[in-house]
């Protein structure tokens, strides 16, 4: 019988990946938000403990203050290293010089690690075909989780011998001492930024910003406030596109915060959103310097240089606007080809080279445009595609005019649709094609019937496109 998780229950601290992560083996995405959800979460709190995941991938992987503190003062951490994340290897690490004997790995059986875990007491498990975790692979997971944690429980009551391999070859390595107090109040803070967190989240699903402004007033300095409180307030104002808001947050940020990748990749995204593109550029373009190219900068450049593009042939700046759209397929190009995993700007690629038309543009799409759909077609293969998988697939089938595909991708990006500004990109994107093909003559009128269903999502416009 699982046991009953009060406020007093031990704290099980979770070291993870967030969301889909990408295969190293180059599979699919593994969706560890599912394994958490479905296995790890119900496996901790059957063994009477409350789950406590940490964050890191939210925050850019920033190893902050209060990351040290929840690997130090919770009572119990399970560390999943599938993958060969570094952030959780350091991490465990970290966890093994300050507690003897209450931490668990544990790793997908098909997943090739860096080193050699058998020292360690870790607990394999297993992913289905093509890295899906369905029930079966959730109960196992679960039941077998929930029997080794409540083993580290009574192994913990009882002082018995260390799972650290620090505390087994060094006897005379002693554990520090961390007082009941510090743990207290370190239970009484983490729970207040949870429920900042929820509050949050409730704002963000109204698509309320003043309400995001008023938990933002309250939190005061933010050198104080847990980093994974501040990055949500971040991405909320990014949801809501408050692009000011977000550039004031930053400036505001603690300066390892505003150093990490992921929040400088954000902040050129708002700076570019609010008009301020050469900003953009230069802190995006620092960013390639420090880190290398990688997909996710390369996309937020190629779309600095797309929204130019469309500014200047909106002004009828033919030769600024066949520059700036030469600059989008670059970026755009090299994001695709940094890592062909990620379908985003592989897909923007070949739209603006079928935009641009020329018989070497065409020709480059025709190259591109099979691997994109490869690579969509992988992460079609995982658990759980989201909107901008089919939205993808319908933009492909769209560049390739093939309109039996178009009305079955139509339909599941419909049925997938969260926020309407997603429906709303998809379908500026297709109203460029339109636009670039008429300008060649090519008229299209089932295009139409498409961009209208995407700009008003309805089931209505959808059957509307069904019986066109």
């Amino acid at each position: 019988m699982a046991m009953r998780v009060t406020k007093d229950s031990p704290l099980c601290f979770v070291l993870m990946p967030f969301g889909r992560k990408k295969d190293p083996a180059g599979g699919p995405d593994i969706d560890f938000d599912l394994i958490y959800e479905k296995a790890i979460k119900p496996a901790i709190e059957a063994a009477g403990m409350e789950p406590v995941r940490a964050d890191e991938e939210r925050t850019g992987g920033i190893i902050h203050k209060p990351m040290f503190e929840r690997l130090l003062l919770c009572d119990f951490a399970v560390a999943d290293l599938t993958t060969g994340n570094p952030n959780v290897f350091y991490e465990l690490g970290v966890r093994h010089a300050a507690r003897p004997a209450t931490t668990l790995a544990i790793f997908a059986k098909n997943q090739k690690l860096p080193f050699d875990v058998n020292f360690l007491r870790s607990l394999s498990y297993e992913l289905a075909a093509n890295n899906a975790f369905t029930a079966r692979e959730a109960n196992l997971l679960s039941s077998t989780l929930t029997r080794r944690l409540e083993e580290l429980r009574k192994v913990a009551s009882e002082d018995a011998a260390p799972d650290s391999p620090l505390y087994q070859l060094l006897t005379d390595y002693t554990a520090p001492d961390i007082a009941r107090l510090k743990t207290d109040v370190f239970r009484d803070r983490m729970r207040y930024s949870n429920e900042r967190k929820k509050s949050l989240a409730n704002a963000r699903a109204r698509g309320n910003v003043n309400e995001m402004i008023e938990i933002e007033d309250k939190l005061g300095p933010l050198d104080g406030i847990e980093v994974g409180v501040i990055v949500d307030l971040f991405l909320s104002y990014r949801a809501v596109r408050a692009w000011d808001r977000m550039i004031d947050l930053y400036g505001r940020m603690p300066v390892s915060l505003q150093r990490s990748t992921m929040m400088r990749e954000q902040y050129g995204l708002a700076l570019n959103r609010a008009g301020r593109w050469q900003e953009a550029v230069s802190v995006l373009e620092q960013v390639l310097e420090d880190q290398g190219p990688s997909s996710e900068t390369l996309g937020i450049v190629g779309r600095v240089y797309k929204d130019l593009w469309v500014q200047a042939k909106n002004s009828r700046n033919h030769k600024l606007a066949q520059g700036y759209l030469q600059r989008a397929i670059d970026c755009y190009t090299r994001g695709f080809e940094a890592d062909w995993r990620d379908a985003y700007p592989g897909i923007n690629a070949v739209t603006l080279l079928d935009i641009e038309g020329t018989e070497i543009a065409q020709k480059k799409k025709d190259e591109l445009l099979p691997v994109v759909r490869f690579a969509v077609g992988q992460r079609l293969k995982s658990s759980k595609p989201d909107y901008w998988d089919y939205a993808t697939l319908l933009e492909l089938a769209v560049l390739s005019s093939d309109k039996k595909e178009v009305e079955q991708r139509l339909s599941q990006a419909l049925a997938n649709t969260r926020e309407v500004w997603e429906t709303e990109t998809t379908a500026n994107n297709l109203n460029l094609i339109r636009e670039a093909r008429r300008n060649r003559d090519v008229e299209e009128p089932w295009l139409d019937e498409i961009i209208l269903a995407l700009q008003s999502p309805s089931a209505t416009q959808a059957e509307t496109w069904r019986s066109a």
